[in-house]
Parts: structure tokens; sequence; C-alpha cells
């Protein structure tokens, strides 16, 4: 046997231990939770025979607490670039069966390349997390790799789309780089992100709470909003990836792919003549009008099951590619809160990264009252879409169905921030508040009127001040009328 063919033997046979991560038996065990391994899940997210892996046979570095002793080609992290239906992507997948997936410098290392990389050839950037977190052999290392990663999620934010997909524990500062990217995917019963684990809570709080109830992915997705999307299987949740790039340009200076309508754009849909019903309190499901209006009735919705009072969607006119925010009279009856405000204005300052327009449906009695709002910010939040929506420079078209109330009406893309065309649907009513509380203000004042309170001067001041003086009117209005006889 030549020098040559030995070299390349020896190359095959490091190949297929790379490949083996930390063990058969270690896969093993893997797959018993009903999890895949790092590169069945490139294989299974990339097109076939697409996949250029990266540093396959990096070793740690760490000669503390006997690490010297024990080392896995890769280090823990799958690393490379492949295509996602024709389109070039690059990918890091964190190896379980090695460490446990945590990371070390040589791991933060590789995945700082593939993103790297990824920004200078504009494009996509997946991360599959599967981690323990830091390894806390390397020490202070660990976490300025970590530090690295964090600081290049924010330098590829806005630039190229970042989606992670959560298969497997994150846990501690595992949790902040899903947490910088675009889009997180959680795997359900499997899957969790926490800083603290139930251990730490019961320790410090008293609290007992299980790793599913305290950041399962169907907590994330419902109560915390962190994550915006929930699957039952890995499977679902390529498939999803799939059809979420389809929606999505490489990066900030492309547009989102064209795709094929075979829906005829001169269709008529009579539907919409009854959905929005004639009373202004009857609920309705806003879901309706945007299948009845988009390309083959198809959307992909980000953030279903938290807040429900506003939708956030993909959708298509004429094959291009659409963000669409509305209101959902069917739930709260579409009024504007803290947790809708920061779901609708990351959605907006997405869709005006990547060049996506911006289509609005309106139906809004205002925002949410009570001390539980006050307390939590919302003004602070509100304000928040009120940026995203006066800030972005994307075609913005907004569609008024029924109601448009108070703030609410300048926040939901407003001509009078840019909006660049807005329609009102032939039952829509824009009015700085409701009807009932109109009613409530001409019932006062005329009683004002009639006792000799306003002068004719001072009317126009009240007309503005009522609505503010309202409460108290009502309880003092009589001892007023009294003392003046």
């Amino acid at each position: 046997m030549s020098n040559i063919q030995e070299k390349v033997g020896q190359l095959i046979e490091r190949r297929e231990k790379a490949a083996l991560g930390g063990g058969q038996k270690r896969i093993d065990g893997q797959h018993a939770k009903g999890k895949f391994t790092a590169r069945e899940r490139i294989h299974m997210l990339l097109d076939e025979g697409s996949f250029e892996e990266f540093d396959m046979f990096v070793e740690h570095r760490c000669v503390n607490f006997g690490m010297e002793k024990e080392h896995y080609f890769g280090d823990g992290v799958v690393t490379g670039y492949g295509t996602m239906d024709g389109r070039l992507v690059y990918v890091f997948a964190q190896d379980f069966t090695v460490y446990g997936g945590s990371l070390s410098k040589t791991m933060s290392e590789k995945i700082c390349k593939v993103m790297d990389m990824a920004m200078r050839q504009g494009a996509p950037v997946i991360g599959i997390n599967d981690s323990g977190g830091a390894r806390i052999q390397e020490g202070i290392d660990a976490l300025a790799g970590y530090a690295e990663i964090f600081q290049r999620n924010v330098m590829a934010s806005g630039v190229i789309p970042q989606i992670s997909a959560i298969f497997g524990p994150s846990a501690g500062g595992a949790v902040y780089s899903p947490a910088l990217t675009d889009f997180i995917i959680m795997k359900k019963n499997t899957s969790y992100m926490f800083l603290t684990g139930p251990k730490v809570v019961k320790t410090v709080t008293g609290e007992d709470v299980t790793q599913e109830q305290l950041g399962g992915a169907s907590m994330h997705t419902t109560k915390s909003g962190v994550a915006q999307f929930a699957v039952e299987t890995e499977e679902e949740g390529f498939e999803l990836m799939h059809k979420l790039l389809g929606f999505l340009p490489q990066n900030n200076m492309e547009d989102a792919p064209l795709a094929v309508c075979n829906d005829p754009i001169s269709r008529l849909e009579d539907a919409l003549n009854e959905i929005v019903p004639d009373s202004p309190n009857k609920p309705y499901d806003m879901y309706e009008v945007i299948r009845a209006v988009v390309d083959n009735g198809d959307l992909l919705e980000a953030h279903e099951s938290f807040a429900k009072n506003i939708i956030t969607c993909f959708a298509r006119f004429n094959g291009q590619s659409v963000g669409i925010i509305a209101n959902q009279p069917k739930y709260m009856a579409g009024v504007l809160d803290i947790n809708a405000s920061r779901k609708a204005a990351r959605f907006v300052r997405f869709c005006d990264a990547f060049n996506i327009p911006i289509v609005t449906f309106v139906d809004v009695p205002g925002f949410l009252p009570g001390t539980g709002q006050e307390y939590g910010g919302v003004i602070t939040h509100g304000a928040k879409l009120l940026f995203a929506y006066c800030e972005a420079t994307v075609p913005k078209v907004t569609v008024t169905l029924r109601k448009s109330y108070g703030g609410a009406y300048i926040v939901m893309s407003s001509k009078h921030i840019r909006g660049d065309i807005n329609y009102a649907w032939p039952t829509a009513e824009i009015a700085v508040r409701m009807k009932k509380n109109i009613r409530y203000v001409g019932v006062y004042r005329a009683r004002l009127i009639a006792a000799g309170m306003i002068t004719s001067v001072a009317r126009g001041m009240v007309d503005f001040a009522l609505p503010y003086l309202r409460e108290y009117l009502r309880d003092h209005a009589a001892h007023l009328v009294a003392s003046r006889e």
C-alpha cells in the first residue's frame, strides 16, 4: 500500500470516528429519548448530499480536571453549510452525545466561524440547540465563548435571517443566543429553556416546578412569548423551517423569493360581505378575512398561541411575500395590551429589516385599561409598536374593517405615521372614543349647561376636558349645582 493510500485510509477512519460523536452507546441513549443526533438532524434539514462540514476534527484544549484524558472529534458541535430547497444556508447543530452538548471555547469558535461566513455570504444561519449549558471545566473561557456568539447574533440581526431550533435542553447562558435570533422553534416535551433550573428555583424561592412548567415549549409559546413555534416532532420542525424560509429573503439586500401563484388576482370573494357583523360589539374571526384575501388561503403564523388578541403571520399576494398584522376581535375584542404590542412590534421590525411589505387589518377598540397594564408599562410597550410602524420604510397598506378608536388608531399603521395606503371597509368607524363614552360626555355637558355652570366661551374648553373629568363630575355635579343655588 502506498503512503498516500495509507493516509487516505486514516482520513476515512477519522471521519467514521467523528461521525460517532460520543460513541454508539450515547447515540442509542439519544434515540431512546426520542431525539436525533446532530448529524442526523442536519441531513434531515438540508437537501440530500448538499452538506459540507467544517472543522470535523477539532478537539478541546482544556487540561483541567482531567479533561486532557478525554477527547472527541468535533468537540460537541457539527458545523457547515448546505442548501435548503436549493438556497444556501449555514448551520450548526450541538451534539448532546459529547459532554452533553456543553459549550467549550473551541465549540464557540466553530459556531462563530459559520456565523461569520453566513454574514459574508449573505445567507441565513440555522442553529439546532441541544446543550446542557457552559462546560464548567473550562471556567471563564466557556463564558467568553458565549459572549463571542452573542456578539455575532447582534451583528447578524437584521442582516441575515437567524432561526433557532430547540430540540433538547437550553439552560443558563445558552438561552441568550436563541433569544437574540429572529425565530425560535421548540419541540414539545423534550425541549426547555430557562436561566435557572427547577432545583435553583426551589432553593431560592421555595417553588416546586418541573422543567416543562418552568421552560417547556408550551410555556414559552403561550405565556412568555420567548418562542414563536412549538412542534410535536423534530421532523415537523424541519418542515416548518423550510416553509418559514420560503417567505424570507437571503439577506437584507434582497427580496423574498416569488412563489408561483395560481390564485387569480381578479378573484372576487363574496364571503367578505358577510364576515364583519353589523354590531360593533359582536366578535368575528379575523382569520376568515385574512384567508379570504391572501393567495390560496395559505399563511404561516408566528406566535400563534401568544397574545391571541393580535395576529402576526406571513402570507402572499400574487406570489409576493408579505407580513400581516391584524387585531383579532374574537379574542379580548382585539384590544391592544402589553403582550400584543410587544408581539406586533417585533414582527413589524423584522419585516422592515428584510424588505417584506406590511399589511395591517384594523379592528381595535383601544388599549386595555387597568392597573395591571399600567403597572406593567403598557405605555412603554405601546410606544414600541408605534415606533416600529413609524420607523418602517417598507410598503405599508392598512385596512380598517370596523372600528379604530383613540390612541390605538394612531398606533395601528394610520396614515399619519407614514402608512402608504389606507383603506376603509364600508363598516369602518374611526373616532377618538367609542360612541357610548361620547354619549356620556354629551349628557354631562347638557346637564352643566342647563345648570348655568358653563358659559358659551368655556364650552369649547369643557368639550375637551370632559372626557378626563367624567368620573369627577359624576360624583360632584349635584353638589356643585346645590352650592351655586
